[in-house]
């Protein structure tokens, strides 16, 4: 989404109820765009003493968009560069969002909770899916991918004592994938029915489409994350693991 100039916008309150994600960059500078958004960015600048131009160019960079192949071949990727991707992709996207989207949410909740009741059932269940979450990537990134690697090492160099290695440090995959995705899918699956699919009224302010389209890309990018790790990287190891263990 190009931003153009102020004399062809908006009022701010329009402009994120087109685009979400300009929402963080006018919370930066203090301009309101819930119910009390009505200026055109123009005179919204000129309120805050804002300079337009600096303005502009955050809200084109916030808005841009990287496209990615539709159909991206995971299952070509080595062990390897699928632990990476996951750290550096989903896990940084986790720790940013998690904290953000929480006091966002709790803030709206406070100030809004006897117009949307059903909104104290999505914040509780956001919370307990985000500590899930949060407990889950860091055990991960401190002891079960260390081991995927080790396995991935092993495997590929052909080493002689690979079903030693195994036998002796074999982490609980099976077990430890299906105990902890199962809790991200129900907490996920209930915040799905919570928010009806994340699908906002009519009459909603422009904070509540905020927070719903946020939850929805969060969604999105955990669905994907989970999608990874279920379907692609762990069977891979444990073809790895049962490979070795036959030598």
């Amino acid at each position: 989404m190009q931003i153009e100039k102020a004399t062809a916008l908006p009022t701010v309150s329009q402009m994120v109820r087109d685009d979400y994600r300009l929402a963080d960059v006018f919370k930066k500078w203090g301009i309101n765009y819930c119910c009390g958004g009505n200026l055109p960015l123009q005179e919204a600048c000129a309120a805050k003493n804002i300079n337009l131009e600096l303005l502009e160019t955050e809200l084109n960079e916030a808005t841009k968009t990287i496209s990615l192949p539709n159909a991206l071949q995971f299952n070509e990727w080595p062990v390897l560069f699928l632990l990476d991707y996951i750290i550096y992709v989903h896990h940084s996207y986790l720790k940013k969002a998690i904290p953000l989207l929480t006091q966002t949410l709790n803030s709206f909740v406070a100030g809004h909770l006897k117009k949307y009741p059903y909104l104290a059932a999505v914040e509780e269940t956001f919370q307990n899916l985000a500590a899930v979450l949060l407990e889950h990537t860091e055990a991960e990134e401190e002891s079960i991918f260390p081991y995927l690697k080790q396995v991935s090492n092993t495997y590929e160099r052909k080493e002689a004592y690979g079903h030693l290695f195994v036998r002796t440090m074999r982490k609980p995959l099976v077990e430890t994938i299906s105990k902890e995705h199962n809790r991200v899918s129900s907490l996920l699956l209930s915040l799905r029915q919570q928010t009806n699919n994340y699908r906002f009224t009519d009459d909603a302010c422009t904070n509540h489409r905020v927070i719903y389209h946020k939850l929805k890309a969060f969604d999105a990018d955990l669905t994907q994350h989970t999608h990874l790790e279920n379907n692609v990287l762990y069977p891979k190891v444990l073809a790895m693991e049962k490979t070795l263990l036959q030598v």
